[in-house]
């Protein structure tokens, strides 16, 4: 039930958002955003997807080379498959693909899944880095942008919140660390082999984390993480010139990238959250906000389809595959 009320609430978001973006457009405009989309060059699309799908390639042959130190490198067919099944997951439920990939690679590939799990825990680790020198890169080119976008998100977030839920939140945390103590006096000496399992899973996590710094291919590893997000400024850009009036510069490109990789962490596969801070960042870059949602709703589409796509084919293909292997 915790699991679901979790998926729901975060669909929800996404469906606000959608909401709230589409309410952001003028009646007078609607024929404008319509036309938009009818009038988008679909075929830019294409490769769009193929370089987002050289992105997710290269994703693969980094977390291998995280799980080098560790003493396994799975096959990059089986990495690939699971990096591309993990996207697909991730847009039915958040970070579910991250264990599902970790659980795909222990069982064809015969890998402690613990460890596994602490090499994604370096990844995101990285990952979260190279987001910071992102956004610092649009601070750097595009510094009144990124202030407004921030403002805007800070103002978004305060008509959400109030104090009266702030104040439920702690009564909630505070139920919850009572019921907690009450049961830990109760079932303590069950809760003392459990926490000793739990030490050894995170034993082996712990051994996946620092295997990102016993990396005997530091340049290798640099160089996989620079082309991920190089590749995803590119389909960023060249999806610029999908719509009409919404073609811009790279410093433009940067500073989507960067609103819109909070919009894929916001809500499932950044549903509502993606197209909206991409039309907000064109707003602010002066390109009007409709053309913006227009183009931001096609981008997050293409994403949307690559995943269904390849993940779908992939979770065929996978066991086909490995039984060929065997």
């Amino acid at each position: 039930m915790g699991k679901f009320l979790k998926i729901a609430f975060f669909l929800l978001i996404g469906i606000l958002l959608i909401w709230w973006s589409l309410h952001q457009i003028p009646p007078q405009e609607w024929a404008k955003f319509t036309t938009a989309l009818k009038t988008t060059n679909y075929w830019i699309l294409i490769p769009v997807s193929i370089i987002l799908a050289f992105s997710h390639l290269l994703r693969a042959l980094r977390w291998r080379l995280i799980m080098e130190p560790l003493g396994y490198k799975p096959s990059l067919t089986n990495a690939f498959l699971a990096v591309l099944i993990g996207y697909l997951a991730n847009l039915a439920v958040p970070r579910l693909g991250e264990v599902l990939k970790c659980s795909i690679i222990a069982k064809y590939e015969k890998v402690p899944a613990d460890k596994i799990v602490g090499t994604i825990v370096a990844e995101r680790a990285f990952d979260v880095l190279s987001l910071c020198i992102v956004f610092l890169l649009a601070l750097v080119l595009q510094f009144n942008v990124v202030e407004g976008g921030w403002k805007q998100l800070v103002s978004l977030k305060s008509q959400n919140s109030s104090a009266d839920s702030n104040q439920y939140i702690l009564y909630i945390l505070i139920g919850i660390a009572a019921i907690m103590l009450i049961g830990f006096f109760i079932f303590r000496s069950k809760l003392q082999k459990t926490f000793a399992s739990i030490k050894n899973i995170l034993k082996g996590i712990w051994e996946g984390v620092m295997s990102a710094t016993k990396l005997k291919k530091h340049n290798l590893f640099f160089l996989y993480s620079f082309g991920i997000w190089f590749l995803y400024l590119l389909a960023t850009y060249i999806g610029l010139m999908a719509t009409e009036g919404t073609a811009s510069s790279f410093a433009t490109a940067i500073s989507c990238l960067a609103y819109a990789s909070v919009g894929m962490i916001i809500t499932p596969g950044g549903i509502g959250a993606y197209a909206y801070l991409m039309a907000k960042v064109l707003s602010l870059n002066g390109i009007e906000y409709t053309l913006g949602l227009a183009n931001g709703t096609i981008q997050w589409f293409a994403q949307f389809l690559i995943i269904i796509v390849l993940g779908g084919l992939s979770l065929i293909i996978l066991p086909i595959i490995n039984k060929q292997v065997k």
